[in-house]
């Protein structure tokens, strides 16, 4: 079961998008779950370059991906959003059902597309077409979705973009306009920037979790809603945090049970 992990007021492009991935379907008589590699699909980090729909392209938000297991499990990330379904496949057609969604507020662009990208995987079934390491799934009225194979991200050496921050199971994106990154070095210091200021400290990796020293920051002042990230993200350090690192997400959380979602830069 796929555990929603974000409870919080759903905007009126997220209460849109909910009932779009609730009508993907079911399974088809007559098809099969996806146990066999059909045409290279599964088993594979598809992370989402765009959407094409009535001629027009959409790129897509870092972040936004797609894979599927050999069981027919499939995980992935509208944009901002992440969701949960079950694949089916006949012959070089797939269908997605059973669709959840998890229910963080967005900004507008990011939800706008994630508008659009569900509602193209649920025009099921979809054409799909391998290529190397692109995946090209078409509706019947010839929609597309274009996804790359995305490597596996190592937590040194990249820098991390943060996209959400959390607490209490209630987790949120950044806003607009800010940017906040954090790139752990090979040498065990961490750099980055927290939404306003640069920071770099000491940071030591091991079994699962980082020990980050304390911070030394530059003293600039910014709006109010940076500042307010920026002291966020300040109580990770001077303590140890647990990650986690799935593909190219990271997740960051302290011991009082805060978090920092971030997702490694192209």
């Amino acid at each position: 079961m796929y555990r929603q992990t974000h409870r919080i007021t759903l905007t009126a492009a997220v209460l849109a998008l909910l009932p779009l991935a609730a009508a993907c379907g079911t399974e088809k008589a007559g098809t099969q779950p996806a146990g066999a590699d059909v045409g290279g699909v599964t088993g594979v980090h598809w992370a989402v370059d765009g959407v094409t729909v009535d001629g027009t392209a959409h790129d897509a938000p870092a972040g936004a991906y797609v894979t599927i297991d050999d069981s027919g499990r499939t995980q992935g990330n509208y944009g901002c959003n992440h969701f949960s379904a079950r694949a089916s496949f006949d012959g070089d057609r797939i269908r997605l059902g059973d669709a959840s969604v998890t229910e963080m507020g967005c900004e507008e662009k990011p939800m706008k597309f994630e508008e659009t990208l569900a509602r193209t995987l649920a025009d099921g079934p979809l054409r799909t077409r391998v290529s190397g390491d692109r995946l090209t799934l078409t509706t019947d009225g010839g929609d597309s979705v274009r996804l790359s194979k995305a490597q596996d991200a190592s937590l040194l050496g990249t820098r991390w973009n943060v996209t959400a921050l959390g607490a209490n199971g209630v987790a949120q994106s950044l806003p607009q306009g800010a940017r906040a990154h954090l790139t752990f070095e090979e040498d065990g210091r961490v750099t980055g920037r927290l939404g306003c200021n640069k920071v770099n400290s000491t940071a030591t990796v091991r079994d699962g979790n980082i020990t980050l020293g304390t911070p030394s920051t530059t003293r600039m002042m910014c709006d109010a809603s940076l500042m307010g990230i920026e002291k966020r993200l300040l109580r990770m350090f001077d303590g140890t945090v647990q990650y986690r690192l799935d593909h190219r997400t990271l997740t960051l959380t302290s011991e009082n049970g805060e978090s920092v979602t971030a997702v490694a830069a192209e």
